[in-house]
């Protein structure tokens, strides 16, 4: 096997554990929307966070997904990226992840990233409890 063949046969394989994952912690029909909504200019992108994110850190061991989505709700709470928050948080709850779990750690990143980020995370888990319920 060529170097170019092993390199194309590991990218293949890191893709189809990223989408695994993908789907196991976003849901399929988040995924599938992500999929349709791909063009030529966002395909690349699409690719590289399926291989890495999802692929490669999210497959690692020493985290369990649990842990990793309380971690990314911190994260996501503390840089303000609200999108991606609510849309985490959701798929945590849909994933069995207590409300109150979920805001422990809201309460924990407001002394290390900031009340109001974490202010703002409360309302999106609120919302996020109430659309789901």
């Amino acid at each position: 096997m060529s170097e170019s063949d092993a390199y194309a046969t590991g990218r293949d394989a890191a893709h189809e554990r990223g989408m695994r994952n993908r789907r196991a912690v976003l849901g399929d029909e988040h995924v599938d929307r992500s999929i349709a909504k791909k063009t030529a200019v966002t395909e690349k992108f699409q690719d590289f966070i399926t291989r890495t994110a999802w692929g490669d850190v999210w497959e690692r061991p020493g985290l369990d997904h649990t842990q990793r989505r309380l971690l990314t709700i911190a994260v996501l709470t503390g840089v303000g990226n609200d999108g991606e928050l609510d849309m985490h948080i959701r798929a945590a709850l849909r994933a069995g992840v207590d409300a109150d779990t979920i805001g422990e750690v809201l309460l924990h990143t407001a002394v290390y990233a900031g009340v109001p980020n974490s202010n703002h995370g409360f309302a999106l888990l609120n919302a996020a409890v109430e659309d789901l319920s």
